[in-house]
């Protein structure tokens, strides 16, 4: 596993509580298309491998990474998570579809229309502690980016409810993409890739989303955009972007900049401490030890 000094463009001291800027950053295991969608399951990570159709299972033994393949054909996966029962809930481009994995291996679709119509292409995806699964809906995993494929006119962020009806929370992104609730679960916050910024709700207690606003602008000249997103038990929000991933506090101040050695799509905590975060970057999956842990699954 190649090892790398971490690049860390520190904006605010208070980044040091959470982020060691002279820690090394790993490159565990590389040689894919492109990865997305990592997730942390038991004493393994499990991440999509996008152009290959595949889901990739990553275990970190002594004797150097292991890597196999978890599901082939995956329906060009693109994000994953675990539900409370520990089975896995996937966003699947050419399926247009939400499924759900069974510890049996077997799998269950979850959503694929909304109000008779197709989904565009599922990305990204989490769930709250009632069970409720919220979902981005942009068009990227359909041909020429969705003309002629659309059924909808709309890129939404819906919410699957348990009794598994499927509820619209937002219409108006233009592309909504990366997606994590605050420690309590008041806030959601979903990034709008295109507009290269981050938004914020309030969550009801029924689920649904108000008082949108925007949470921090991240358009720089440089390549990289809001995509992959992440929350840590203090409430620091993790967020892929230009140059890398940023760190953000609550209330959308930047707290720094890290810059990585391939720009990250996605990112995951993991291990058994929760501690270490995950980066799903191109070809590469790296790691990177923080000093707060995530919010486990």
């Amino acid at each position: 596993m190649a090892i790398m000094k971490l690049n860390v463009e520190l904006r605010d001291k208070t980044a040091l509580q959470v982020l060691p800027p002279d820690a090394a950053i790993e490159q565990v295991a590389t040689g894919f298309a492109f990865t997305e969608g990592p997730v942390w399951r038991g004493n393994y990570l499990l991440f999509s491998d996008i152009p290959q159709n595949r889901l990739v299972k990553l275990r970190l033994l002594r004797e150097g990474p292991e890597v196999t393949t978890f599901r082939y054909p995956s329906g060009n996966a693109n994000g994953n998570t675990l539900d409370n029962s520990q089975r896995l809930v996937t966003c699947e481009h050419t399926g247009r579809r939400v499924t759900l994995t069974e510890i049996d291996g077997s799998i269950k679709v979850l959503a694929d229309a909304y109000e008779g119509r197709r989904l565009n292409s599922p990305n990204d995806i989490v769930i709250r502690s009632d069970g409720s699964i919220y979902f981005t809906d942009p068009p990227y995993g359909l041909p020429n980016n969705g003309t002629g494929w659309k059924e909808i006119p709309f890129n939404g962020v819906y919410r699957i409810a348990p009794d598994g009806e499927v509820h619209l929370l937002a219409d108006d992104f233009d592309r909504p993409n990366g997606l994590a609730f605050s420690p309590d679960e008041k806030i959601l916050y979903v990034n709008d890739t295109v507009r290269r910024h981050i938004r914020a709700f309030d969550v009801k207690p029924n689920g649904d989303i108000v008082n949108g606003r925007v949470l921090i602008d991240m358009a720089l000249p440089e390549p990289g955009a809001p995509d992959g997103m992440k929350v840590d038990t203090r409430g620091m929000v993790y967020c892929t972007g230009p140059g890398g991933f940023w760190v953000i506090d609550p209330t959308g101040k930047c707290l720094a900049v890290v810059r990585t050695p391939e720009l990250p799509a996605n990112m995951a905590w993991g291990d058994a401490d929760w501690r270490s975060l995950y980066l799903t970057a191109r070809s590469s999956i790296y790691r990177l030890r923080m000093n707060v842990p995530g919010i486990p699954l």
